[in-house]
């Protein structure tokens, strides 16, 4: 239940705490700048263009948030990289799919790379 390392396991505890640390700082970063609703939010527009309506946004900034908090609790760990990595998958298709810019779902898809990876390295 709680973060042990075994004799046999070769995990560096405080470099999984700093990966961790910098995942959960960044999707809680991500999270909270979809919250502003100001006329120049590019979020706005974005959410927009999806057609789901601005109730999209909030839920997604909801998800990145609590994902990045689940990444920092030890025993949620696989949780949150879980659904940071569907979030990341989400943006990429919406991305190239339906906002038409491939190009730009090159970043969340590099994201869900890097979230794929912490979690291989986390694995016994």
């Amino acid at each position: 239940m709680f973060e042990h390392v075994s004799q046999g396991q070769r995990r560096n505890v405080l470099r999984d705490w700093l990966v961790r640390g910098a995942v959960a700082a960044v999707f809680i970063l991500f999270g909270a700048e979809k919250f502003p609703s100001g006329p120049g939010s590019e979020w706005v527009g974005m959410f927009r263009q999806i057609g789901l309506g601005q109730w999209f946004r909030y839920f997604t900034g909801v998800v990145e948030i609590l994902g990045g908090v689940l990444v920092l609790i030890p025993w949620t760990v696989t949780a949150g990289l879980a659904l940071l990595a569907c979030t990341m998958l989400g943006a990429a298709v919406i991305l190239a799919l339906i906002l038409h810019s491939p190009f730009s779902a090159v970043f969340p898809g590099a994201f869900l790379v890097g979230l794929v990876a912490v979690w291989f390295s986390r694995r016994d």
